[in-house]
């Protein structure tokens, strides 16, 4: 049995090798290879690419012939079994098509095709730019924030980022439209610096968008005094105030009091925003010892 299985594999490869051989002895060529040199498939235009053509076995010399588009692009002859090497420039996106190679074998009178290679043509991507539908939010309120960059190829993907931590999962846009997050705005550290970073296959080609911040929407409650004047009370978590006051008309010149806000600006002085307004037109006034307001009627 030892004996027959010995037979029997001595049979199979005396049979593969006559297929190799032609009758006058010559090896027949096997499949060639095509492959890029640069080992990727995604190129840029007006980029410089290789590509490589190959029979591991036949008897030299060998013809290699490139093709695109089932046209003729170019023809090598190789004295040996080396590798023919193609330079093509990637000028137009009709440059990105399929490519073939067929080596052929004159001793023998025999050719073989090769696999097909697809360049796909990649543009690099734009800036992003990160908005959102407010830029004014308060406490326990949901906003969302988009990130799309206007150009570059696609699938884009991007990532959403406050200071330098990222709060979302990489999202994969296939369309030319924007990547979007939904936030809670749950306490005051989430007034911070917002941006998103995006990316596609274009190689060393990432690029971050422009800063973003909330910033926090004023509340005011009013009331009103029994001289007519209505201020706000209870103005939280704000920097700086307008308080807008009405006054009632008086028949006779008399003082009245109402609180001011003091905010004090970048240079350290102290300033005092108080807005008024009559009911009624034909109406003087005129700052009085700081906290005061003379009313007077024409």
């Amino acid at each position: 049995m030892f004996f027959l299985t010995i037979l029997l594999f001595s049979y199979l490869q005396m049979s593969h090798q006559i297929q190799k051989t032609t009758a006058n002895g010559k090896e027949m060529l096997s499949n060639p290879r095509l492959m890029s040199v640069q080992r990727t498939l995604n190129v840029v235009m007006n980029e410089n690419v290789s590509l490589s053509c190959h029979a591991d076995s036949g008897s030299p010399p060998v013809t290699y012939t490139l093709f695109k588009h089932n046209q003729k692009v170019s023809t090598l002859n190789r004295p040996d079994l080396t590798p023919a090497l193609f330079n093509l420039t990637i000028n137009s996106a009709s440059d990105v098509g399929e490519y073939k190679c067929k080596a052929e074998n004159k001793v023998s009178g025999g050719w073989k095709y090769s696999n097909s290679l697809n360049f796909t043509l990649v543009e690099p991507i734009s800036k992003p730019v990160l908005s959102s539908p407010t830029s004014q939010a308060k406490k326990g309120q949901n906003v969302t924030l988009s990130c799309l960059s206007e150009n570059g190829s696609l699938p884009i993907t991007y990532i959403f980022f406050k200071g330098k931590q990222n709060i979302s999962p990489p999202v994969k846009m296939h369309k030319r439209e924007a990547a979007v997050i939904f936030l809670y705005i749950s306490s005051s550290s989430d007034f911070g610096t917002y941006k998103c970073r995006a990316e596609n296959s274009f190689r060393n080609n990432t690029k971050y968008s422009n800063s973003f911040n909330f910033t926090l929407a004023e509340k005011f409650k009013s009331t009103r005094s029994s001289t007519g004047l209505t201020s706000p009370v209870n103005a939280e978590d704000a920097e700086s105030y307008v308080i807008y006051t009405e006054i009632e008309p008086v028949k006779s010149e008399e003082y009245v009091n109402f609180p001011v806000i003091r905010r004090e600006d970048e240079k350290g002085i102290m300033n005092y925003v108080i807005l008024a307004f009559s009911r009624e037109g034909g109406m003087r006034y005129s700052l009085f010892d700081s906290l005061h307001w003379r009313l007077s009627t024409r």
